[in-house]
């Protein structure tokens, strides 16, 4: 129709650009459509004629104002039974004798419908059917006199027929239409006299070839293949005006020697015919015959002249013709090939030809036959949803009973097949309700949507026909959120204590759900005594104060008082639309700088003494650890270094000594075999040995042996384990000490000192009580 939206244009931009539509056409070609740049709604414009074009080439594009792209689009215009059947021959006036015989053709008539399908399919009726002398065949157009009627000159001279041509039907603006025509035929009696002509000598027998040219019947040859035919000849009395006037009919046998000159001829159940048609339930079984067609086909010649093949030709291989060779006459059956093809949503008709072609003659004579089948529909459709899933969107807040998405789903069957009925389910599901009939999807009247507690839904919708064919479709919920959460402090009344170069920090929070309503702008309202002394980063809270204000003096010098508290009005405003806003005093005391981070960090948190103490305990924490890998790495590296070798050989103690183990507790042994160990022999004269190993400072060494280590526990386990064995000599000596410079002593080299001395006492005092 004119001005009707018939499509909608959809398109994005990567980059997320405002997109606008155009639509185009050829130079000198009729603009039909016509696009909106915004929506990209297209409208037809022109009125569309398929019978004038069928099909219509658009130009459409989409640009962000930078790049364009354009396609060419082909549209087809589908076909609507818009055109009424035309007669060809009509009105008409004809002239019938009143002894004209019932079922004789007295005329034809003819009508097109340019529509294709069924609209374009004519069938013929007669108005005031009951009431004439007359009958039309309904598909042939063939006007008859009425069986058991005769033409009565003396009681009516002329008779008035009102012939109706009918479309079978079709689609126009989505409703089923079927349309007609009427024309008048005028049909004159002619009268007839009442003594018939009669002949003499009958019967009349003959022979002719075929193709015989006129000459004397005798001197024709024959053969086996001769055939009989008994036409009739009719004498007419002919009129002082040249009219045929009464007449007489004989037969006459003439027996024709056959040629090819007659094709294969279909027929029906009264005669020849030239369309057959048939009434059925879409997919009917495979295999199975169409026994509503009774179709006959014959060639009347003889033995090869008659021999032909069958074909079917028409959409896809839906069915098969059987026989496929004919000789001279057969029956011929149809079978259903392919069922599943035959589906009343893709064709409420089909529509074949039915081909005989001769096979061994030069001439190759053929003729055709319509086989038009029209389908009735079944419920083989399950209804379809429009789309797999349905995102919605909807506001919190919103009422019960709020609209949320339509869903639509088509069944292409008919009538109460096709007819859908909605229902929801699953856990999403429990806060909304579907109108069965519409497929608008809707609140509970007592639900109530809160973004911040739950803003996503999802669920399932089913659509189903009255036999229970159904289908599923998701439907994604999404709570959009509303700015319904004003901003808020922890307290409204907070103090803080602010060093000089250092802020401070506020912090308020939003319970809205999702940006921009719970992001916070932080602004201060007002300051006492002095308005002009901070500022305050909007987006993180801090304050600090203005860049010049370098000292107390200054501030004091600004306010003239020694009091240096301050009292801030702090407003918290979210970026909601409309924002909500929040405020809060808060209560600043403004001191010097402490040297050092550690006085600046008690400045700062001396109300709060457990982060003190916690910081604290850290920092001994730390420096305990750090002592005591220090100690064991020096003394690690000092065993190793340390070792005195005899110059003599060492008789070495039985070795049933207790073994000490040492391990760290910080380094899981790499094997069972690493052990600390300690052995001695027994005691021997002081000896003077030579430090082989030159061990750090000392040149000689004077050292007493000591005794026996006790059969006790080892030690607690602080210190590394060893990768070798330990084994102390039971040598004494005396090292006389070499003058070297003084080496200095660090702290770590005094912790560690510190820690192999307790580990020397521990051992003596373990070994005292043994002895």
């Amino acid at each position: 129709l004119h001005s009707t939206q018939i499509y909608r244009l959809n398109g994005t931009d990567p980059e997320g650009q405002e997109v606008r539509y155009g639509l185009s056409f050829d130079p000198g070609s009729k603009e039909y459509f016509s696009v909106d740049s915004k929506s990209g709604n297209i409208t037809l414009v022109e009125k569309l004629d398929r019978e004038k074009q069928d099909s219509i080439d658009v130009l459409v594009s989409i640009t962000d104002g930078q790049s364009k792209v354009v396609e060419r689009v082909t549209i087809f215009v589908m076909d609507a039974n818009d055109e009424k059947p035309e007669f060809q021959n009509m009105p008409a006036i004809i002239d019938v004798l009143e002894t004209t015989e019932s079922g004789i053709s007295i005329y034809k008539v003819e009508a097109v419908d340019r529509d294709t399908g069924s609209g374009g399919s004519v069938t013929y009726y007669l108005q005031s059917a009951q009431s004439t002398l007359f009958a039309i065949d309904r598909h042939s157009g063939v006007l008859r006199v009425k069986s058991g009627e005769m033409l009565d000159y003396e009681k009516a001279k002329t008779h008035f027929v009102i012939v109706i041509a009918k479309d079978g039907g079709g689609s126009f603006n989505g409703k089923e239409q079927f349309m007609s025509s009427s024309a008048t035929l005028t049909i004159n009696v002619i009268d007839a006299q009442d003594t018939l002509p009669s002949f003499i000598g009958t019967p009349y027998f003959g022979y002719v070839y075929e193709i015989s040219v006129p000459v004397s019947m005798k001197t024709l040859p024959r053969d086996k293949y001769t055939l009989t035919f008994t036409p009739s000849v009719q004498a007419s009395e002919v009129s002082p005006e040249g009219r045929l006037m009464d007449y007489e009919v004989t037969t006459v046998v003439i027996r024709v020697v056959d040629l090819n000159n007659n094709p294969p001829t279909f027929y029906g159940e009264n005669g020849p015919q030239s369309t057959f048609e048939l009434t059925m339930y879409e997919h009917p079984p495979e295999g199975e015959i169409l026994r509503g067609l009774k179709i006959t086909v014959n060639d009347s010649d003889q033995g090869a002249n008659a021999k032909f093949n069958l074909r079917l030709i028409g959409p896809g291989r839906m069915l098969r013709v059987v026989p496929q060779t004919v000789l001279n006459e057969a029956q011929v059956t149809i079978l259903v090939e392919d069922s599943a093809a035959m589906d009343y949503e893709k064709y409420h008709f089909l529509t074949y030809k039915l081909l005989a072609v001769e096979i061994d003659t030069p001439e190759k004579f053929s003729a055709t036959a319509d086989i038009v089948i029209h389908l009735l529909d079944t419920n083989d459709n399950a209804p379809k949803f429009s789309s797999d899933y349905y995102i919605a969107r909807i506001p919190e807040n919103s009422p019960g009973g709020s609209n949320v998405v339509t869903v639509t789903a088509f069944d292409p069957d008919s009538g109460p097949w096709g007819e859908v009925k909605y229902s929801i389910y699953g856990s999403g599901a429990e806060l909304f309700l579907i109108k069965p009939d519409s497929g608008i999807i809707y609140t509970q009247p007592w639900a109530s949507l809160d973004a911040e507690v739950r803003s996503k839904y999802n669920f399932y919708v089913k659509a189903e026909d009255t036999e229970g064919k159904y289908n599923l479709a998701e439907v994604f919920v999404t709570v959009l959120d509303l700015n319904d959460h004003s901003p808020a402090f922890y307290d409204n009344f907070l103090e803080k204590t602010m060093v000089i170069g250092a802020p401070v920090k506020i912090e308020a929070v939003d319970d809205d759900a999702e940006v921009p309503n719970n992001v916070i702008e932080y602004a201060i309202m007002k300051a006492e005594p002095e308005n002009n002394i901070f500022d305050i980063n909007a987006d993180t809270g801090e304050i600090m104060l203005k860049s010049y204000i370098k000292s107390m003096a200054i501030i004091q010098n600004i306010t003239k008082k020694r009091d240096c508290t301050w009292s801030l009005v702090v407003q918290a405003r979210d970026r909601g639309h409309p924002s909500l806003t929040t405020t809060a005093v808060v209560k600043i005391d403004i001191t010097e700088a402490v040297r050092g981070p550690l006085g600046s960090f008690l400045m700062q948190n001396r109300n709060k003494p457990l982060q003190i103490l916690g910081m604290l305990a850290g920092i001994i924490s730390l420096m305990i650890i750090v002592t005591v890998l220090i100690s064991t790495a020096t003394f690690m590296r000092n065993k190793k270094s340390n070792r005195i070798l005899p110059n003599r050989r060492v008789k070495r103690r039985p070795k049933t000594q207790h073994t000490w183990l040492f391990k760290n507790p910080l380094k899981r042994p790499e094997r069972n075999e690493q052990k600390f160990k300690v052995k001695e022999e027994e005691r021997e004269p002081e000896v003077i040995v030579e430090n082989v190993n030159h061990n750090n400072n000392a040149g000689r060494i004077l050292r007493q042996w000591p005794p026996p280590p006790p059969p006790c526990a080892p030690p607690p386990a602080f210190c590394l384990p060893v990768e070798r064995q330990w084994v102390i000599p039971t040598v004494s000596a005396t090292v006389a000490p070499k003058p070297l410079k003084k080496a200095v002593v660090t702290r770590q080299d005094s912790v560690s000192k510190a820690l192999v001395s307790e580990l020397k006492m521990r051992l003596e005092q373990k070994r005292k009580p043994d002895h």
